[in-house]
């Protein structure tokens, strides 16, 4: 498996390329990170094996404790976040920043969009520090009928 990028100082986490072989605890993470919205088990292995997706998973002692996935559209010279999530223990120590970061680099189109429930106000703040902007709003897209932020960075 190849590492994605070098562990930072004093940090035992590394950001690797996913496979099909990360589908248990993929979808473990997704049903701890999403609780009202979390993946089936078809989707997790979807994103997992479709092609043009890029998939990093953030790894701790064998252990995943993030993943996010780029869905390129290059027809469209664009990208969507397709899932993006680090479990509720290993949040706020810069593990998301390295895998969005991380999957930018990857991205070899213009513009890369994501949607975030409104009151996800973490995640908002994580979008924004990393230069996205609120291009849209999606009412009632989520389950419990909360409106999706839809965000857009250029790159």
């Amino acid at each position: 498996m190849k590492e994605a990028v070098n562990s930072a100082p004093g940090s035992a986490v590394k950001i690797l390329d996913a496979t099909w072989r990360d589908l248990r605890d993929l979808y473990t993470l997704e049903k701890a990170c999403f609780e009202q919205d979390s993946w089936s088990l078809w989707d997790v292995l979807g994103v997992l094996t479709f092609p043009e997706i890029i998939r990093l998973k953030a790894d701790l002692d064998d252990q995943l404790v993030g993943f996010i996935a780029g869905d390129l559209r290059q027809s469209q010279h664009s990208a969507w976040i397709a899932t993006f999530g680090v479990l509720p223990a290993f949040r706020r120590q810069g593990i998301g920043s390295r895998l969005l970061k991380t999957c930018e680099s990857r991205l070899t189109v213009s513009s890369l969009r994501l949607s975030v429930r409104a009151s996800n106000q973490p995640a908002i703040q994580l979008y924004q520090e990393h230069g996205y902007s609120q291009v849209n709003t999606w009412p009632h897209y989520y389950r419990g009928n909360e409106d999706a932020l839809i965000f857009e960075k250029h790159l």
